[in-house]
């Protein structure tokens, strides 16, 4: 083990434009971090800072207790001890892809080998003399992840590896990389902006918007806790209503009174609440039910705070171990809302159902 990757203070300038304003995060030793962020967030930049590609304005990188990046300290990509996955794979088209995997270690028995084990353990033992332009786009990134692990690195840096993979590779490919990860014991920080990729395969994650850390935590925690609007959005799908105060930490809302994490703003005032479609339950109104809804004084405007009737089931979107449900209603000012539900499902376009929400919202005045 190497020791943490700890990054303190960074921040990385273009002319006037900051694109990481004081960046702080730590990997623990073996674990693998994830940075999760839109497009021009400042992912790549933050991981070339971290590979020794770019120096930042200010701010320091360490591994273990190595100082990699400092006011007075650059010490170069090639003696940080950090691999490098790029997005593309980057192969070597010339080499094949034995050399590729052994490229920058030496020609001795011990080097063989392990280009050999390497090669065993991403499933390419009969490939070694074959040259990337023969091999798929799933192939060349095992390779790729192959050439970071051979000189047995203290960290890896991976910058969106399996972007350009089918659904059913990335799942493959996420596998793969945490169990050589585990059999090396390095440690390794991935950038991505796919929310599944990063929750499904991270110790931690860090959101990352406009250059700045928004959050970091387990994936459970930051998806759950998201803290804000923005990183709701960042880690999932999210379902927006119109809300009311009506106390420190409730709201009122088309679907009812939700429970909310806090609020500064006073009993009265008007804001929005994020929640994710799992949060939505859907009740079917039975006929004795129905009549009577039917008899409430339908609400109007949003001015008048409170539940919406007469909500339906549009359509049904089935995906085999859950299905996404849009239901709306006829009030003008009812929004199309989406909840998800666990299989097998029983509702169906048409159906008449009573929303609510459970657990937790975020509120925003």
């Amino acid at each position: 083990m190497s020791g943490d990757l700890v990054v303190a203070g960074v921040t990385v300038t273009y002319g006037q434009h900051r694109v990481l304003d004081d960046v702080s995060l730590t990997v623990p030793s073996g674990a693998l971090g994830v940075v999760l962020g839109p497009s021009g967030s400042g992912k790549t930049t933050l991981l070339r800072t971290i590979a020794g590609f770019l120096q930042p304005s200010s701010g320091e990188v360490s591994l273990g207790r190595r100082l990699l990046t400092g006011p007075r300290t650059m010490i170069p990509p090639e003696r940080r001890g950090i691999g490098v996955v790029p997005q593309e794979g980057a192969l070597f088209p010339h080499l094949t892809v034995a050399e590729n995997i052994g490229f920058g270690l030496d020609r001795s028995a011990v080097s063989q080998a392990r280009i050999r084990d390497l090669l065993a353990r991403i499933d390419l033992a009969g490939a070694g003399a074959r040259l990337p332009g023969a091999l798929s786009g799933g192939q060349q990134q095992r390779v790729s992840l192959a050439r970071a692990l051979a000189p047995c690195p203290d960290f890896i840096v991976l910058d969106e590896p399996f972007a350009a993979l089918d659904a059913h590779l990335r799942g493959r490919m996420r596998d793969l990389l945490r169990d050589l990860l585990t059999e090396s014991g390095a440690g390794a920080l991935l950038v991505t902006h796919d929310q599944a990729e990063a929750l499904s395969t991270a110790d931690c994650v860090t959101v990352l918007r406009e250059g700045r850390v928004r959050i970091t935590g387990t994936p459970e925690h930051v998806y759950c806790h998201p803290g804000e609007p923005g990183v709701a959005e960042s880690t999932g799908e999210v379902v927006i209503l119109p809300a009311q105060v009506v106390a420190r930490d409730r709201v009122m809302t088309c679907v009812g009174e939700i429970t909310v994490a806090g609020t500064p703003a006073g009993t009265g005032a008007w804001g929005r609440v994020w929640v994710r479609p799992e949060q939505i339950s859907l009740t079917v109104l039975p006929p004795r039910i129905r009549a009577a809804v039917a008899e409430t004084p339908e609400r109007t405007s949003d001015a008048e705070a409170g539940p919406i009737d007469g909500w339906r089931v549009a359509r049904v979107a089935f995906y085999g171990h859950d299905a996404d449900i849009i239901i709306t209603a006829p009030a003008s000012s009812a929004p199309i809302l989406r909840a998800r539900v666990p299989a097998p499902v029983s509702l169906r376009p048409g159906q008449e159902v009573l929303p609510a929400v459970r657990g937790v919202a975020v509120f925003e005045a």
